[in-house]
């Protein structure tokens, strides 16, 4: 249902953004040349939204809704507007807290992460905020590609709904599968050349179901008839969102020694540099998917291992394929 919604809302969409000049004006940091209608993020909420009224009981995903309308509503805003990135993360902790209060949707424990397991209520809290909010973030800054953060929230909601499915959950696989269906139908119209962008309320909205669901993963785990990973939670929650989470954190560690506000946009990320690589948008995005893709592959032959070593093997290998294309960078010159 999500799938149908968004892709023939999207054209309606794109004749008013044409029509209203609702449009994203290339910058200096902007990797696109032309004026490209923005709003794609009014389809894919639309999708998304009717697909879990339909689908979803109400009474279990109340809160999940009014907090996923609360964050798109501070997109928006931001789109319309332009919000600084202090006054986004307001609105986006003030949206997680009637997620944890009301909605009952916090990581309790860290399954023996760095030794931690049960968490006191308001570590628990105060950490299931910085979740959310790194990931919602992480995923708007990679936003910067035609397709790829559509492309990479396609793999994670696939990933994460599949898991759900085989936990017999079937609010979480809704959910996930109601975003899977509204970004391939996005995808359409967002793969390069594009003719519509998500904007930050798409990537916003996107990036909070997203965490929603990596909030699930951490707190329940990997447990079926068939299979029993109590503890991989975490490691299934990073590598699904592996490229915006790893690289997000390689660019603030970056920008704070270079003494920059690590909240601000810049050129720093992967796409960026595979940009000035010559890769082009297709490839770029390409590249990343499959990067993701590897870095899942990875996962697998780690859910064996304590959970510790599995995250520290995870998040090498991960640093080192981001790397590479900064390294290349640097020889050429």
């Amino acid at each position: 249902m999500s799938f149908i919604i968004t892709y023939f809302a999207i054209p309606k969409i794109i004749y008013f953004a044409d029509k209203f000049r609702l449009s994203d004006v290339p910058g200096e940091r902007a990797s696109h040349k032309r004026t490209v209608p923005v709003f794609g993020s009014i389809a894919i909420f639309s999708g998304i939204i009717f697909s879990l009224l339909f689908w979803g009981k109400l009474d279990s995903i109340q809160f999940i809704l009014v907090s996923m309308v609360m964050v798109f509503f501070v997109g928006v805003i931001d789109d319309l507007l332009g919000l600084s990135p202090f006054k986004k993360i307001i609105g986006q902790v003030i949206a997680i807290l009637i997620l944890i209060y009301l909605g009952k949707i916090q990581i309790n424990s860290m399954h023996g992460v760095l030794g931690v397991y049960e968490l006191p209520d308001i570590i628990a809290t105060l950490f299931t905020v910085f979740v959310v909010v790194v990931i919602t973030n992480g995923f708007n800054l990679i936003d910067g590609v035609d397709g790829l953060a559509s492309g990479i929230g396609v793999i994670a909601s696939l990933g994460f709904g599949v898991m759900a499915y085989l936990m017999n959950q079937p609010d979480m696989a809704i959910i996930a599968f109601s975003l899977l269906g509204a970004l391939l139908a996005f995808l359409k119209y967002n793969f390069h050349p594009a003719r519509l962008f998500m904007g930050d309320s798409g990537s916003l909205f996107v990036g909070v179901i997203l965490s929603i669901l990596a909030i699930n993963s951490i707190r329940d785990g990997l447990v079926t008839e068939t299979i029993h990973f109590p503890n991989k939670g975490p490691l299934m929650a990073i590598v699904f969102l592996a490229i915006p989470l790893f690289d997000s954190l390689r660019v603030f560690v970056v920008r704070i020694i270079d003494g920059k506000n690590p909240l601000y946009a810049g050129r720093e990320h992967i796409h960026h540099a595979l940009l000035d690589l010559g890769l082009g948008h297709k490839r770029t995005a390409f590249a990343l998917y499959l990067m993701s893709l590897l870095l899942i592959a990875v996962a697998y032959f780690l859910l064996e291992l304590n959970i510790n070593s599995s995250i520290a093997i995870l998040a090498l290998v991960s640093f080192i394929i981001l790397m590479i294309p900064f390294y290349i960078l640097r020889k050429r010159k």
